[in-house]
């Protein structure tokens, strides 16, 4: 076995064959280094390899390392899957991984390969990827001597009339032999006899035919049947040999044998002939006249002829060969008919007809996926090669010259490497914008008319992490009545992520805080998978009003993206503050505050002022005055909105001079709350006159202190036997066990739905008045200072306001505002 490289890199060329082992290591050590070198300067490679091996090797004999031969690492062999691409060497040979020998797969028969050619050899391709190469594989089958010669008959009849003069020749049938060159027929020889010699005849394809001599004139009567062996022999070591029975017949007369006019015919044809078509018309002429000049046409029983004798048929009368079946180049490419003219006499001459079958385009390309890598991450960089595609066409010439493209417009090229094409990626690639690709690849010959074929590819995009969360908003703002309950959901944050899977999986947190607020944590939390943001406190107002804090929404990719955005909370404020009374002062020690009226005062004349303040804000805080009425009020007059108290009328001598009136003070939320103050009116016009009133008053309140007292003696003791009766109510109920109580998820809808019409701007000390109202106040004398607060209203996330979609319209509020200031009147209030 011998092997030779041809190499190409650029204009650099190499090439061993048959030297010796030491220049064969040397050069082969220079060649790796030369290839591993260019190989990091090409992406793609091409080179050929030459190996040269005998016919007939053993199944699973090894040619030679292939590995070795590339320059290829052992250890790579698997990772850069070195194989056979080539369908029809498959069954010829194979690679294994281990050591990178190339082996037989079975033997190999050169005959049944490739017949009497002059050449004969195996090419296939060997890649490798990672990077990719392709690598040409040449291995040329040489001839051994495993055919012996042979005749296709066991017995060959020859006819000699018995005058035939001493010299004349008769051609005899060739021995066959598969094998070629030295290999195949050499020489013929004759058993001994006196009437006959054998001479050979070379032919112009130079093959050699037996001619039988006659040596001597022959007669019938003496021996009618000469029985010869008729001997083949090869050139081979060792020499082979076939016979066969050569029985000479002598018969009379008939002394012309048929004459062709050519020893040797060649016709070419296409493919696609029709079939009944004329190939070739023979003509044999003889010079004998009558039943020995009519000749006859067959073809001549041989081992090709019976291969071909569907194909083609022969009138034994004109010697017309027409087609008699369909022709496949891609299966024959030529056919060889040893054709028969024998006269009435029996003599015979012989010919060949070679038919050259044409290729016509009848064979569409064949595509075929090598290598395809998909999914492909969408930040792959162009000139990623993505697939390897095998083009291969079974007609040959133009026919075979194939030429791919790619329908769609794609971001994709498609390059050409000998038979194979690349699918390059040729710019960037978005999954946000495509998921996949449908590439319909089109291969079309140069035939005439040219053929195609298609392959559909589908090439996914993978996801990578190149979007970051984003909000639907800049801002988002929420309302919170405060006195909520702690652990209420408050607002929903969402954000969303063109990425997919971990990529769009996004993790909430509360970055930071803008308000000066010392551990934020202690008032909100946030559900890091869905958004929702949690009160963990009970808010005030009165201490807090807003709350801006940055939360922060990240994917949960490599390495992770993340935004951020602003949520502005304002706390709504809630009519939880009575009105607090500032004058007359609250700290009496239980006694009435007194004023003192002129006697001569005018009608509307003022006495004093109740002074009040409220802490909530809003419509909330607004204050209303009333008397509460006793008898004899009518003497005096309060201002609803400023509780000035004056007088409504001159005093006459038959009046009380002592009033006692109840003020109270009223704010205008919802439940509204109150307080109330008592002022003891005293009408006179020095002190000496309010003394013995003062007296008369403070044996009142005695009086009033002593009931007081007994009172309070009463309700201490039912409320002390109230609280027995409980205490053993519940200690019977306490010895029977009970199931624990069921209790409801907590909800977090925590707050009745809230008008936002209502809302104020939030502005310390004043009132604004954005909106129209209408005030009622009850004057019920048995209406109490307290209102309780129903708190079994929920409000649901849904339902907290967001500042950013209300709508209520500007062409509902006017833009007006009152400022109050704690401690001093409120001006009066106009109202639509």
């Amino acid at each position: 076995m011998t092997k030779s490289y041809w190499i190409s890199y650029g204009m650099l060329f190499l090439k061993m064959d048959k030297m010796e082992p030491s220049i064969q290591v040397c050069t082969g050590m220079r060649w790796q280094v030369i290839y591993i070198l260019y190989s990091y300067l090409h992406y793609s490679v091409y080179a050929q390899i030459h190996y040269s091996i005998a016919e007939e090797m053993r199944k699973d004999s090894v040619i030679a390392n292939i590995a070795d031969d590339l320059g290829l690492d052992m250890k790579q062999l698997s990772s850069r899957k070195l194989r056979i691409v080539s369908k029809a060497a498959e069954k010829y040979f194979y690679v294994k991984l281990e050591n990178g020998n190339l082996h037989t797969r079975d033997r190999i028969d050169r005959e049944t390969l490739c017949g009497r050619a002059a050449s004969c050899s195996i090419t296939f391709d060997a890649v490798v990827e990672n990077p990719l190469n392709i690598f040409k594989i040449k291995v040329d089958l040489q001839d051994i001597n495993d055919n012996a010669p042979h005749f296709f008959n066991d017995k060959i009849a020859l006819e000699i009339i018995e005058f035939t003069l001493p010299g004349a020749r008769f051609a005899l049938q060739s021995a066959e032999d598969p094998d070629i060159g030295s290999n195949s027929v050499q020489t013929y020889k004759l058993s001994d006899n006196q009437y006959f010699t054998l001479t050979e005849n070379i032919r112009t394809d130079g093959s050699k035919h037996p001619e039988l001599v006659l040596e001597k004139p022959l007669d019938r009567e003496i021996q009618d049947i000469h029985e010869l062996i008729l001997t083949a022999l090869d050139g081979g070591n060792p020499i082979r040999s076939g016979t066969t029975l050569l029985k000479v017949i002598v018969i009379d007369g008939n002394d012309n044998a048929p004459v062709f006019t050519q020893d040797m015919y060649k016709v070419s044809l296409k493919e696609n002939s029709p079939v009944n078509s004329t190939v070739i018309m023979l003509n044999a002429t003889d010079n004998d006249e009558g039943i020995n000049a009519q000749i006859t046409y067959s073809f001549i029983k041989t081992s090709l002829n019976i291969h071909h004798a569907g194909i083609f048929s022969i009138n034994k009368t004109t010697g017309e060969i027409k087609i008699n079946g369909n022709m496949d180049f891609e299966e024959t490419k030529d056919y060889e008919m040893s054709v028969q003219a024998k006269d009435g006499g029996g003599l015979v001459a012989h010919c060949k007809v070679l038919v050259d079958v044409l290729d016509v385009n009848d064979n569409a390309p064949e595509i075929s996926i090598t290598s395809l890598s998909s999914p492909i991450p969408e930040d792959s960089a162009p000139g990623t090669i993505i697939a390897l595609i095998e083009v291969h066409d079974q007609d040959s010439g133009d026919n075979a010259d194939i030429h791919c493209q790619i329908l769609e417009d794609v971001p994709f090229n498609l390059l050409s490497l000998e038979n194979y094409y690349k699918i390059v990626l040729k710019m960037a690639v978005d999954r946000e914008k495509t998921f996949f690709f449908n590439i319909t690849i089109i291969a079309t010959d140069r035939g005439s008319p040219p053929l195609s074929n298609t392959q559909f590819l589908r090439l996914d995009i993978s996801d990578i992490n190149d979007n970051p969360p984003i909000f639907s908003k800049s801002a988002y703002v929420a309302y919170v009545p405060e006195n909520n309950l702690p652990g209420a959901s408050i607002f929903i944050i969402k954000a969303s992520d063109s990425d997919t899977g971990e990529n769009a999986k996004i993790i909430y947190s509360i970055a930071s805080t803008i308000t000066e607020t010392p551990s934020i944590a202690s008032y909100f939390s946030i559900n890091i998978e869905t958004g929702v943001l949690y009160a963990q406190r009970s808010f005030d107002y009165e201490q807090n009003k807003e709350f801006i804090i940055e939360v922060t929404a990240s994917d949960n990719g490599s390495p992770s993206l993340s935004s951020n955005v602003t949520l502005f909370i304002h706390i709504v404020d809630q009519n939880d503050n009575a009105p607090k009374i500032l004058y007359p002062s609250p700290d009496t020690g239980g006694s009435v505050a007194f004023e003192m009226v002129p006697f001569v005062s005018e009608p509307g004349s003022l006495i004093t002022k109740v002074v009040a303040v409220d802490a909530d804000s809003g419509h909330s805080s607004w204050l209303s005055y009333h008397f509460i009425p006793v008898s004899d009020q009518n003497h005096f007059v309060i201002s609803e909105y400023t509780g000035e108290i004056r007088t409504s009328r001159i005093f006459q001598e038959k009046d009380t001079l002592n009033f006692k009136v109840v003020v109270m003070v009223k704010d205008n939320g919802y439940p509204a709350l109150s307080t109330t103050t008592t002022l003891s009116l005293i009408i006179a016009d020095d002190f000496q006159q309010v003394v013995p009133k003062l007296s008369s008053k403070l044996k009142d309140e005695e009086t009033q202190n002593n009931l007081q007292f007994y009172l309070v003696i009463g309700l201490s003791l039912i409320s002390l036997l109230f609280i027995t009766t409980v205490m053993l109510a519940i200690i019977s109920k306490c010895k029977q066990p009970k199931p624990l109580p069921a209790f409801s998820s907590l909800t977090t809808n925590l707050y009745p739905p809230i008008d936002p019409r209502k809302f104020s701007i939030y502005s310390e000390g004043s009132l604004p008045l954005p909106y129209s109202y209408n005030m009622c106040v009850a004057l019920d004398p048995a209406e109490g200072d307290f209102t309780y607060m129903n708190p079994s209203g929920n409000v649901p996330v849904e339902n907290l306001i967001d500042a950013d979609n209300t709508e209520v319209g500007t062409e509902t509020v006017k833009e007006a505002s009152l400022s109050t200031e704690q401690g001093q009147s409120i001006s009066p209030l106009i109202y639509e």
